[in-house]
């Protein structure tokens, strides 16, 4: 990366001020590298607090405690066979352990953190802009607040009340409403360009669907723990068959890519809405599972690594909602043998998570995977972040009932079957690359040779490869504030 030393120097200074220490991707990876000076600093601070220490805490591996805790080897759960139907084993990585409660507050770090050590933001005269819908723009605020950066957040305005409430209580310094639900993301793009015209370099955007950095962040990150965790939990004969990820941003996605380096022989299955089904059909809608499928394919979406797309219907996912957080819906399931530690966990899966479980359950049947197979899908967020769509179902729909409970596992967990699903080819990649073209090159200001340069793995094997030199950047970044030393002493 290009170093601007000015501006370098007013960060460090801003940040030596503020007490701002700054993890390295490897410490973030594998928290035992982090110093024992930070774990110390650690026991005292709540997971959620806005302090700059927690930005340690941006791991997936954060005991799961809400003041005072350390770090494991990764927060997860098994899905047991008596709900999933399958005898394929189904992992699922629980994001509610981030600070905000959302694995998007590593892919912030990814974006934000690098141009930061780099002199190519400047916090004293400029504001980080989070255009997204939802878990993205909160992520990058809370970076911003304990980088002592000022943030600017635009999501549609139909996402959950939650969301907005949130960035306001955070601090915030601007936060606006664009027209539209989930996929509504031109709309959110339209306002990034009107900044940036009212603006200039005042404004520094951070799209998470262009910026490498989020991929990056996933890639090392999210996908050393899935490895991790399949090799302790596996057998001898046993295969990690697959890695199940709605595409979003196509952020968490990037995992696989990892994965793939490790297993070659696995699968990478995305998922979508099925009211929007841009990678199944090449089509457009709007749909109510926050956090994924915005008619477009991102920048950052390394589709020569995705083996099949599954669109998963939204009445499915908020019917599930419902069965997994009544008191009906958890009774009628303990009936069906659904121990009740197990019930105990479902709130750790927000609207996106279900969606993700439940193209799960679709790959291990259509591949028709056994004993010996496991699948990974990431959990991105809990239902905390949803008591306005539970209340908003109520509403609609009157108080759960066992009856409803009933039809809701028959009809949408025991029924669940291989429809909407498309395993590709060499060209059904190559199109969803082509695809890229009228969003990135027609509307987003990329080049054509850009574009070309996604569909050649090299390209890919240099972007991943990035972290080691951020890494140093890192460390001779707090190097020269000092606070680690004084920190230790």
């Amino acid at each position: 990366m290009q170093v601007n030393e000015e501006v370098l120097k007013r960060t460090v200074e801003r940040c030596r001020e503020r007490n701002i220490l700054i993890p390295t991707f490897a410490e973030q990876r594998d928290p035992q590298r982090i110093p024992k000076a930070v774990r110390r600093r650690l026991t005292q601070v709540g997971l959620w607090d806005v302090d700059p220490i927690n930005l340690f805490r941006i791991t997936w591996k954060n005991e799961p405690r809400a003041r005072g805790g350390l770090f494991g080897d990764g927060n997860w759960i098994e899905f047991p066979p008596e709900l999933t139907g399958s005898e394929a084993r189904i992992i699922g990585l629980v994001g509610k352990y981030f600070p905000t409660g959302s694995h998007k507050v590593g892919a912030g770090f990814g974006c934000l953190v690098p141009r930061l050590v780099s002199g190519t933001f400047d916090p004293t005269r400029q504001k980080a802009v989070w255009p997204s819908t939802g878990n993205y723009c909160r992520g990058g605020a809370f970076d911003c607040a304990l980088l002592a950066c000022s943030a600017v957040a635009i999501l549609p305005e139909e996402m959950s009340r939650e969301r907005f409430e949130w960035l306001r209580e955070i601090g915030t310094d601007e936060i606006f409403a664009t027209p539209g639900c989930e996929s509504n993301v031109k709309e959110i793009y339209d306002k990034c360009w009107e900044l940036r015209a009212e603006r200039g370099d005042d404004i520094v955007v951070f799209n998470q669907f262009d910026e490498f950095g989020n991929a990056i962040w996933h890639y090392h990150t999210t996908g050393s723990v899935i490895r991790e965790i399949w090799e302790r939990i596996a057998e001898p004969g046993d295969r990690l068959a697959a890695y199940v990820s709605a595409t979003g941003s196509a952020g968490t996605i990037a995992a696989g890519d990892y994965l793939k380096t490790q297993f070659p022989q696995m699968r990478v299955v995305a998922t979508e809405a099925l009211q929007c089904p841009t990678l199944l059909r090449c089509g457009f809608g709007g749909h109510r599972i926050e956090g994924i499928g915005d008619k477009h394919v991102p920048w950052i979406h390394n589709v020569r690594n995705t083996d099949m797309i599954c669109a998963v219907d939204d009445e499915q996912c908020l019917a599930v909602m419902r069965l997994f957080n009544e008191e009906a819906g958890h009774a009628f399931l303990a009936s069906q043998g659904i121990a009740d530690d197990f019930l105990a966990h479902l709130p750790l899966l927000g609207i996106s998570s279900i969606c993700n479980l439940v193209a799960a359950i679709k790959t291990a049947k259509y591949y028709e995977l056994g004993k010996h197979d496991t699948l990974v899908t990431p959990l991105t967020d809990s239902m905390e972040l949803y008591g306005s769509r539970l209340t908003e179902q109520r509403d609609l729909h009157g108080a759960y009932t066992r009856e409803q409970a009933i039809a809701h596992f028959n009809r949408y967990i025991l029924a669940i079957g291989t429809d909407n699903m498309r395993e590709f080819g060499y060209w059904d990649r190559k199109m969803l690359h082509n695809f890229k073209y009228f969003t990135w090159v027609e509307q987003q200001g990329r080049s054509v040779e850009e574009l070309r340069e996604l569909w050649d793995p090299e390209f890919w094997s240099r972007t991943f490869g990035q972290v080691d030199e951020w890494d140093r950047l890192i460390t001779e970044f707090n190097a020269r504030t000092g606070l680690l030393k004084q920190l230790a002493t």
